[in-house]
């Protein structure tokens, strides 16, 4: 498992990246939490820095869309989805269970452990 910090850092609207076998973006939707790669995969650039709209995040470079739930692009330019990954908040901190493949793990899956 991978420490993102406290839940009360990501509030809802915001994002958090951190490292894993590659960069990892971490968003609050609504009290929601997913975690998708941070890189989108048109062009080298920071998901976590991209606007959030619903259960959707907008690439800052391209405005290439990505579904948080799935990692699936919803157009052009980006054509392959980026990797989702589960999280679960342990006593108030949020930690990212980083997954191998795309599609391997629904990023909309959140546990609380106590």
């Amino acid at each position: 498992m991978i420490p993102v910090g406290a839940l009360s850092d990501i509030p809802p609207g915001e994002s958090a990246r951190v490292q894993g076998e590659v960069a990892i973006a971490v968003f609050n939707v609504d009290g929601e939490l997913f975690a998708i790669d941070d890189t989108c995969t048109h062009q080298d650039a920071s998901l976590s820095d991209g606007w959030l709209e619903g259960c959707a995040v907008e690439c800052p470079l391209h405005a290439a869309c990505f579904d948080l739930r799935t990692g699936r692009p919803s157009g052009p330019p980006a054509k392959k989805p980026v990797r989702t990954h589960r999280v679960t908040v342990d006593d108030g901190i949020v930690y990212v269970l980083e997954s191998s493949d795309v599609d391997a793990v629904a990023g909309a899956v959140v546990e609380e452990v106590s």
